[in-house]
């Protein structure tokens, strides 16, 4: 079975696409900024959407059973297959007892990795292009992943001081290829100094998602608005 690819859209991009991707991500549930619960919730959903649950608004005296709780009453309206805590701010104690109380769910639940219990799947961040897929999952393996879906790039500016900070690189429609890496670059030497602006492709990106589902990851999760 093909890797899935969720697309996540925004309430705007859900009411205004036509057709809906096939498998559909609401971004995304938002922490209620004037009670205990939480916001922005879908209306409608088609079967099989993934929930989205971010921390745009910190979580501040938020009740972890009223969120598990409305949570749990949108999968089963709408038969989701399943809940993402996509929570990128620094972990807090409030945080994490709602982390606890959602992982309890009966649905598929993953986790973003700064807030990893183990006990749930793992989202990581789309993979530097400069490092092989294979040992950026490492320290996952025996777990389920989620894996982040994105069209990334990074500079490297190497000096014989050793690496340094770059700013990103102009876009480009040529470079070399890495299959390996899953990604497209090009290098500019000077004197003292290189610089390795590494990107990736709409094929690359499909050839890291197909590399993704052998090495065991069982879901990705992408912008709606990048990668239609």
């Amino acid at each position: 079975m093909p890797l899935p690819v969720y697309l996540a859209m925004t309430a705007a991009e859900f009411s205004g696409a036509e057709p809906l991707p096939d498998h559909l991500a609401w971004m995304a549930c938002h922490f209620s900024p004037y009670g205990t619960g939480l916001s922005n919730l879908p209306q409608t959903l088609p079967p099989g959407s993934l929930l989205i649950l971010n921390d745009r608004t910190p979580v501040h005296g938020h009740d972890p059973e009223t969120v598990a709780q409305t949570l749990d009453t949108l999968v089963r309206r709408f038969s989701c297959a399943g809940v993402l805590l996509d929570l990128q701010r620094s972990p807090t104690p409030q945080a994490r007892r709602i982390v606890q109380a959602v992982e309890a769910l009966e649905c598929p639940v993953g986790v973003s990795d700064r807030y990893d219990t183990g006990r749930r799947a793992v989202f990581l961040p789309p993979p530097s292009p400069a490092i092989p897929l294979r040992q950026y999952l490492a320290p996952w393996q025996g777990r389920e992943i989620w894996l982040e879906a994105a069209l990334t790039d990074q500079t490297l500016l190497l000096t014989k001081d050793g690496p340094r900070p770059a700013p990103p690189g102009a876009p480009s429609p040529t470079g070399w290829e890495d299959r390996g890496l899953c990604c497209h670059y090009r290098i500019a030497l000077d004197r003292d100094s290189a610089v390795f602006h590494l990107w990736r492709t709409e094929a690359d990106l499909q050839n890291l998602l197909d590399q993704s589902e052998r090495l065991g990851v069982t879901m990705a999760v992408g912008l709606y608005q990048e990668l239609s």
